[in-house]
């Protein structure tokens, strides 16, 4: 691969990973999980790459990923030989990671040829493939397979990518990542240039509609996680805890973007180590 592709990177996440709270006989396959999303993830936005590049290193990934039994898995035998174990150990279902790998990749295309969504439709197909994967394969590993708990899961995993959207929209914009639609936006007869104006522009307060749209967006994304916080109650034991604290770890930085008036073109709020507390009280009184 090329050097423009980054080798490590450090992160910053808001939400526990195969924390203390997961069972200890299901954080190997969840790291692995974790390990390959996170890898993938890099390849298609970190370092220098082109884009020919960055797809080019995602399609070299996917074959990895496919070849279910190498002795040698060919550029990332640290991510793929335990994610290997976890796949014939516990059958996890391959499609779901390839539909992160598709997600992945049409990241990468978007940027590249500055697509814009849509409408939220469009938008939720692509939450689809980027988050709910993730939620599904953890129940897998849990063994909770019912239609009302992988509904549940995906609504979370759908929240919290929103989430993530609109905590990260000015970074994200600066970078040529768009996750705005064209539709909601007209319905606040806002356009895309006026979003990129007011970024470029920090020093002035931002219009009344699009704080509007902001709004409706941190609403619709807090709606989305009620209605699959239920899920918590479903999945059994020690898991069931830490689904509990990642619930209402979206849920707080939803609190947190409301704080800095909706304005996360040019704030970009953050869980700190005080923010524990409330998050963990909420988490029992759920």
């Amino acid at each position: 691969m090329t050097s423009a592709l980054p080798s490590s990177v450090d992160h910053y996440e808001n939400f526990p990973v195969a924390s203390w709270l997961c069972p200890p006989r299901l954080r190997a396959p969840i790291a692995a999980i974790y390990h390959f999303a996170r890898t993938a993830d890099d390849l298609a936005d970190e370092g220098n790459a082109s884009p020919s590049e960055r797809l080019g290193a995602l399609g070299d990934f996917r074959q990895d990923l496919h070849a279910l039994s190498p002795a040698e898995p060919a550029g990332w035998p640290h991510i793929f030989k335990p994610l290997h174990r976890a796949i014939e150990e516990y059958s996890l279902p391959v499609q779901l990671l390839d539909d992160l790998l598709d997600a992945f990749v049409q990241d990468v295309q978007y940027t590249a040829n500055g697509h814009v969504y849509a409408n939220p439709s469009e938008l939720l197909d692509y939450c689809r493939r980027s988050a709910n994967p993730v939620g599904r394969l953890l129940l897998h590993l849990y063994g909770v397979h019912d239609h009302t708990s992988l509904k549940q899961s995906d609504a979370i995993c759908t929240a919290l990518q929103l989430i993530n959207f609109w905590q990260d929209l000015g970074q994200d914009l600066l970078r040529g990542r768009n996750y705005l639609n064209a539709a909601s936006l007209a319905a606040h007869q806002l356009q895309l240039a006026e979003v990129k104006a007011c970024l470029n522009n920090p020093g002035l307060p931002m219009p009344e509609r699009l704080t509007q749209w902001m709004t409706q967006q941190v609403q619709d994304a807090r709606a989305l996680m009620h209605s699959g916080a239920p899920l918590v109650h479903r999945v059994p034991g020690r898991a069931g805890w830490e689904l509990r604290l990642v619930v209402q770890g979206g849920l707080r930085i939803l609190d947190k973007i409301e704080a800095v008036k909706y304005n996360t073109l040019h704030h970009r709020p953050k869980l700190r180590v005080w923010d524990g507390g409330l998050i963990l009280w909420r988490a029992l009184w759920m």
